[in-house]
């Protein structure tokens, strides 16, 4: 079973920093392209950012210059970096990620549980 677990979530003042954490388990042969997504109540899944296996990084005009998406290909793992925080940036963030597993080959498209990020004073 392949599942994705997030990390790093919490409460900080704005102009702050913090630093989440992905990581997938399981059967995994391989891991295609990892995402950040964020959601407030009421609102829709939003893209944060997102990165290729060969580390190309996109990100949404809101973030872009404050956020740093990375990975670790050996350690199956994402993370976002998170400076300059405001409090729009509040909301509960998810990875995702394509996942193929090794026993069938077959690739899934996985999210987390979500991690809470809170900006504010």
């Amino acid at each position: 079973q392949v599942q994705l677990v997030e990390s790093g979530g919490g409460l900080v003042q704005p102009g702050g920093s913090l630093r989440l954490s992905c990581a997938a388990s399981g059967s995994i042969f391989s891991v295609g392209v990892m995402g950040w997504y964020r959601q407030t109540p009421g609102s829709q899944r939003d893209l944060v950012a997102t990165i290729s296996s060969g580390g190309v990084s996109n990100y949404s005009d809101s973030v872009k210059g404050r956020f740093t998406i990375s990975r670790d290909n050996a350690k199956n793992t994402m993370y976002l970096q998170m400076n300059s925080l405001k409090p729009e940036d509040t909301a509960v963030y998810y990875c995702n990620a394509e996942v193929t597993r090794l026993a069938w080959r077959n690739t899934l498209n996985k999210w987390g549980q979500g991690t809470l990020v809170a900006v504010s004073s």
